[in-house]
């Protein structure tokens, strides 16, 4: 039997391959998403991939540890600044929101798993979407019970948070919806993000009425 010729010197250096992953694996889904065209878009031997990873699946998950990295910690830490609840709630959202605009294919990825019941969803729920979640909990659950958010069920208020930031992955939408604000620029990226987080802020935590 042959052995398997082993893949060829790699010209991109490891962020790159893990960018240009997540960019095919946010573009086509995973499905979709060939062992083929990995190699192809990043200019390998088709052997690549399961070489150095073994597997497409595996590849995948490197993908995610690498977009997702520091994420937590980030949160964690601009968390710790606030003691006040509905400054730590605007805090978070809003950090949420400009990390999605800043990195859409990351946030494409997740809106495209999440449609799904599978081993990668699981992955994400244990990597991001769990730990984002017990992050603004107690601050969550202090302001229903403060009255300033309404009660319903965790996945309700869940859907209210995040759902919306499906949106900033949907620049061609934007763009014919309002040609004259096209979000291209990072500094619109940033103004997009918070003005859809000021929006649904305002919605979730209208401001207290005057005694």
């Amino acid at each position: 039997m042959t052995p398997r010729r082993k893949s060829g010197p790699v010209q991109l250096d490891q962020r790159e391959i893990l960018y240009r992953g997540l960019d095919t694996f946010a573009e086509l889904g995973y499905d979709a998403t060939t062992v083929r065209e990995l190699a192809r878009r990043l200019g390998v031997s088709h052997n690549f991939i399961n070489d150095r990873y073994g597997s497409k699946a595996n590849f995948w998950r490197a993908v995610v540890d690498f977009a997702l990295s520091d994420i937590q910690a980030e949160r964690d830490a601009l968390l710790a600044r606030y003691r006040d609840d509905e400054e730590r709630l605007r805090s978070a959202v809003g950090q949420l929101y400009r990390m999605a605009a800043n990195a859409s294919q990351l946030s494409r990825l997740i809106a495209d798993e999440s449609t799904r019941d599978s081993d990668r969803l699981d992955y994400l729920h244990q990597r991001f979407i769990q730990p984002f979640w017990d992050s603004i909990t107690p601050t969550a659950t202090a302001l229903v019970e403060a009255g300033r958010i309404p009660r319903v069920a965790p996945h309700i208020l869940y859907f209210a948070i995040v759902g919306p930031v499906l949106a900033l992955t949907q620049n061609p939408v934007a763009d014919r919806l309002d040609p004259a604000a096209a979000p291209t620029a990072s500094g619109d990226r940033d103004r997009t993000a918070d003005a859809l987080s000021a929006l649904v802020l305002h919605g979730l935590l209208p401001p207290a009425p005057r005694p």
